[in-house]
């Protein structure tokens, strides 16, 4: 055996892939006092580049309102991964692209994101860390559940 069949997973390159950052109610909406609504999105995506080597993007959106019609602010940042992943199982691969190359991309997309909303005017968004694994086994349910209730078109 000359092949060496050792698992293989290493960071090639971290990158923010596209980054927005809306401010629709400037400069009226830094006049507001009233504590906004924060609400978080997160996507996870990820495909093959080259033999062996995937990239990885988790893209954030942070939405800011002040009541249920004004903005006070949005902010997008695709954090991305080039990672090489060789000799795992092909029904680990799927989870290592979403559960552990997020686990390494989401730090510095919470800090892209405090450091456009602070560039913006505004106070810093904290994101609270986030368990990757326990989102995709609730993907995984609802795909599930959602190929179990189709009715086949006869």
């Amino acid at each position: 055996m000359t092949e060496n069949t050792q698992p293989v997973f290493s960071i090639e390159k971290l990158y923010v892939k596209d980054l927005s950052l809306e401010v629709p109610g400037a400069p009226q909406i830094f006049l507001e006092r009233e504590a906004p609504q924060v609400n978080v999105q997160l996507r996870t995506e990820g495909q093959a580049i080259d033999d062996g080597v995937y990239e990885v993007a988790l893209t954030v959106t942070v939405t800011a309102k002040i009541g249920e019609d004004r903005t006070l602010f949005l902010v997008e940042v695709a954090q991305a991964g080039i990672f090489q992943i060789r000799h795992i199982p092909e029904g680990d691969l799927e989870p290592v692209m979403m559960i552990g190359c997020p686990n390494i991309l989401f730090p510095y997309a919470r800090e892209a994101v405090s450091d456009a909303v602070t560039r913006a005017g505004f106070q810093p968004v904290l994101l609270s860390p986030v368990n990757f694994e326990s989102l995709y086994q609730a993907q995984r349910m609802q795909a599930a559940e959602n190929a179990a209730g189709e009715v086949p078109i006869q």
